[in-house]
């Protein structure tokens, strides 16, 4: 009799949250809309890691039949989207000027003096603002110099006479071994057992889906206690026969049904527009269940110890704001110092993007999962178990 007593309590909580998430229509268009537009855009963003038609301005003040080659080489390139310049007396180019991102210069006498022994080095200047794009311009121009340059030996190498190769025939059979491995370039077999497509969109996607979800399921939890306090409700929901469990687990159980169906939404999204593949998905779903329970008791807990609806979504965005780029969403979180990284385990997305990484780009066995999954279930508890003792404690 008890259980089914407090099953019903429960329900009549349930049913009165239900009511009240219906009747706000902006709500209701927020929280059924924003994961899958959300996952959209971020998905977009992230599906994309390889630099394209950077502005860049191209001096060739050299005007040779070298430069001409190399120039011809690196303009196929889809790191860069190029504007040429000749001459020998250009200008300096500036960058905020010309609206580029990068500017080479060939200098004169360059063609000369690949033939010398002496070779002068290009001339680069990147812009740094942006360190990321800055890197990759500068790889780009070394690739194709690197390649321009083992094209250049093999043209020379065929162009010896005669009575060069009859003489390197005459060396020892190891000295010509050793001269033909230090000319070829040395290679590196890898094999890529992760994620082998090597898309970013595979990696950030649980970044996406929990960042999205517990920025609806803690802002929006975080009201709830506290729109009953201002609405004058919550004493006399407090003066019921309804238990202070009751009242937690029926106010956190319409927005988990609703979480549920959100992110089931969003991995439709990364599955059927991205082409993000998931594996083992029940247990993807048990990490998610797991998330969304300790994300809802966490904006619960925020709720109860808040005066004010306004109150309520400053703490939430107060712990939201660290959490975004310290939870290794977006990138490893090994890229931090150490002492960040300690801090970074105490969120709750952090345990959840490594572990739903672990099982679905690396298809780990579930022991790989158990701290994470015991650390949200903990927090699930916690969270939950302080609104309740703030609840009975805001009545005394």
């Amino acid at each position: 009799m008890n259980l089914i007593a407090s099953a019903q309590a429960i329900s009549s909580v349930v049913t009165k949250e239900f009511i009240h998430i219906l009747r706000d229509r902006r709500i209701l268009v927020l929280i059924l809309l924003l994961p899958p537009l959300m996952t959209l855009m971020f998905g977009h963003a992230f599906e994309a890691t390889t630099l394209t038609n950077a502005p860049a301005l191209l001096q060739d003040r050299d005007q040779s039949p070298e430069s001409q080659q190399f120039i011809e080489r690196i303009t196929k390139s889809p790191t860069f989207a190029w504007r040429q310049e000749t001459g020998a007396n250009l200008q300096e180019p500036d960058l905020l000027r010309n609206w580029v991102q990068a500017s080479l210069i060939i200098p004169p006498g360059w063609g000369k003096s690949l033939a010398n022994g002496n070779p002068k080095p290009l001339k680069m200047q990147l812009d740094g603002s942006d360190t990321t794009t800055a890197q990759q311009l500068q790889g780009a121009v070394q690739q194709t110099l690197g390649e321009f340059q083992l094209a250049h030996r093999d043209e020379m190498i065929e162009q010896l006479p005669q009575e060069v190769l009859d003489l390197a025939q005459q060396l020892p059979a190891k000295v010509r071994k050793e001269f033909v491995s230090s000319m070829e370039p040395w290679t590196v077999h890898s094999q890529i057992l992760y994620n082998p497509r090597q898309r970013y969109i595979d990696y950030v996607t649980p970044g996406i889906i929990g960042l999205v979800l517990q920025l609806l399921t803690v802002t929006l939890m975080a009201c709830t206690i506290t729109r009953e306090r201002e609405a004058g409700t919550l004493s006399q929901l407090m003066i019921t026969s309804l238990r202070r469990a009751e009242i937690v687990i029926g106010k956190v159980l319409p927005y988990l049904a609703i979480s549920i169906f959100l992110i089931a939404s969003a991995v439709a999204v990364a599955y059927f527009h991205f082409s993000v593949r998931f594996q083992q998905p029940g247990v993807l779903a048990l990490i998610c269940l797991l998330f969304l329970i300790c994300s809802l008791g966490l904006g619960l807990l925020i709720s109860a110890f808040s005066n004010s609806q306004t109150q309520a979504i400053q703490f939430a965005v107060f712990f939201l704001l660290p959490v975004f780029p310290l939870s290794g969403a977006f990138a490893p979180l090994e890229q931090l110092p150490e002492a960040i990284r300690y801090i970074s385990q105490t969120f709750p997305l952090t345990h959840f993007c490594h572990a739903f990484r672990l099982i679905s780009l690396q298809n780990a066995d579930f022991s790989f999962i158990v701290s994470d999954l015991v650390f949200l279930a903990l927090g699930a508890l916690l969270t939950c178990g302080g609104a309740g003792l703030l609840l009975s404690r805001s009545q005394e």
